[in-house]
This record gives C-alpha cells, structure tokens and sequence, in this order.
C-alpha cells in the first residue's frame, strides 16, 4: 500500500493547477517554476537516469541483421509529488545507438559493427521516427477515475496512454522510478523498418527500460 500511494503521488497528473507548462527539454529551473506554490520540485537528474528501447528484428531473414537498444541519457524533467505532477521529456535526435553495457542488459550478446550502428542510427532518425520533424519524446502522467496510474507518451506526434509498471522509491533527497513496459510502434503512426518486402524487419513491439531518479 505504502508503495502504491508513493506512486501515486509521482505519477498522477490531476493535482494542483500548475503555474503554467514547462517547455520539453527546459532546465531543472523552468521545471521547478511550474509546481504549485509551496510545492516541493524534484529535479530529473539525467547523469543518473535513462530509458532503453530494444529493438528486435524479425522476417525470414531476420538471422542476417542485428537486434539494437537505442537509448536516451538526456532526460529532463521534474517530479512534484505534492502537486501531483510529473514530466520528463528527451531529444530523439540526441538518442544513442547500442551502447556495450545497454546491450548486455537487454541480453545481447552480439556487438554491430560501427558501420551496422551509424547505418541504425539513420534509419532511426530518419525514415523511422522523423526526427527532424518530431524532436521531442514527452512523457506526462495521468490518474484514472479509479486512481490507477497511467502514462501518457507523445511521440511521433501522437499521444498514446498506457499502464505504467514501476517500483518507485522516495524520500526527502530524491525520488527515482524505475521498470520495464512494452509499446508498439504502429500505436504512435510510424512504420517499422523493414527492407526486401518485409525480408528482414523489425518487430512492432518495443521493450523500453528506464530508471529516472530525480532529486531535491
């Protein structure tokens, strides 16, 4: 119960009114600036959080390609439990592709070459996510009438809600979250890539990992 409630506190989105929306990507002072008078604001420390999607490959010819974590150590954002409130936003743009140690931990034992993980990353911010039109991933909570916690995920210009796993642990100093959930790329209006008519591909389903920990 304990653990519950706190989550409720850092995910629900139907507190206070807040002074006023932060832009995606502000600093922790323009985060700060949109809690509720009194409030107390946690700062998104991005030296200490990250979110890692893995991407599987599929298709009859999935056995030639690669499967790849893209990553973001970039966030920005703020957690105000006592307002209710919590946003955390990225770069697409600044994304990385297959770091080493995010490899290993999504069970990857393979290491693409750089010309495999240059050749990702285009076809990522490219054709893929576009983001050159769509720069800025948001993530945003909400509470449901029933008080579960939900996620709200703006990418690729589209907002798509979901349930949000989490193991979430606070206290005067810090609040973190962390958890794993799956999403699908056609939910938010983008393609996956594939190549040879489907030949070699990648799977709709995404994993995405993250840990945020955000400080006093």
């Amino acid at each position: 119960m304990k653990r519950y409630l706190s989550l409720l506190l850092l995910l629900s989105a139907c507190g206070q009114a807040p002074t006023g929306p932060a832009a995606p990507g502000a600093g922790p002072d323009a985060y700060r600036a949109t809690a509720a008078p009194g409030a107390a604001a946690y700062a998104v420390d991005p030296g200490a959080s990250f979110v890692a999607v893995t991407v599987r490959r599929a298709g009859l010819m999935a056995r030639l390609g690669h499967d790849h974590v893209v990553a973001s150590r970039t966030l920005a954002g703020y957690v105000s439990p006592g307002a209710d409130r919590a946003e955390v936003s990225f770069r697409a743009d600044q994304m990385t592709v297959d770091d080493p140690q995010l490899l290993r931990d999504a069970g990857i034992a393979t290491q693409p070459s750089p010309q495999a993980v240059e050749g990702t990353r285009k076809n990522m911010l490219g054709p893929v996510l576009e983001a050159q039109r769509y720069p800025v991933v948001l993530l945003r909570a909400e509470r449901l009438a029933d008080g579960r916690p939900r996620l709200a995920v703006t990418l690729h210009g589209v907002t798509h809600r979901l349930d949000l796993p989490a193991t979430v642990q606070a206290d005067a100093a810090q609040v973190s979250a962390s958890g794993t959930l799956r999403l699908k790329q056609t939910d938010f209006g983008i393609t996956p890539f594939s190549v040879g008519g489907g030949l070699l591909s990648v799977q709709d389903e995404l994993e995405v990992r993250y840990s945020i920990v955000a400080r006093r």
